[in-house]
């Protein structure tokens, strides 16, 4: 198993986008840090996944259609747009990957590489927050949309069970 860390939006919307992939074997939701003027925590989670089932390219560019990575809003301290590498190869490969992707973006990409720091895990209550609140406000207004894209868009990377809980 490899892994990767991601921040963008809140984390509640990124573990269930990640947790709805074939290949991904864990999504640890919480803030992360990494060094220099990035020290601070983010939200953001950890993804655990089988390279052979889904790769890093594929598991950026959701990442990507699935946040406003090209939007540098206020929020952007609370909600850095970012991948956290573990290695100097992956840091590497993630550098180049967003290099080829933002061909497929009208606007610059502003999501960053950074060096995994730290993680601080989110409260047990917060964790597994879609699946187990998909009725929520929250939920329908904020999650479903991103669902909803990632069944449009990357079918063949979602785990046969994900469905779309949308209630009226």
């Amino acid at each position: 198993m490899d892994k990767i860390a991601l921040g963008g939006g809140c984390h509640w919307c990124t573990e269930a986008v990640f947790q709805s992939l074939k290949g991904v074997t864990k999504v640890e939701q919480g803030f992360i840090s990494s060094t220099g003027n990035y020290s601070a925590f983010s939200e953001a989670i950890i993804v655990h996944f089988n390279p052979i089932v889904i790769d890093l390219k594929d598991l950026i560019e959701i990442h990507l259609h699935t946040h406003k990575s090209t939007s540098n809003h206020s929020m952007r301290n609370k909600y850095r747009s970012a991948v956290y590498t573990y290695s100097s190869d992956q840091t590497n490969e993630a550098h180049h990957i967003l290099n080829e992707l933002q061909t497929s973006f009208d606007d610059t990409l502003i999501t960053k590489v950074f060096p995994f720091k730290a993680f601080k895990p989110s409260q047990k209550e917060f964790k597994n927050y879609y699946y187990n609140n998909p009725e929520k406000p929250f939920c329908q207004k904020h999650i479903n949309p991103k669902l909803q894209l990632l069944l449009a868009k990357y079918r063949e990377h979602t785990k046969a069970d994900v469905v779309v809980k949308i209630t009226t």
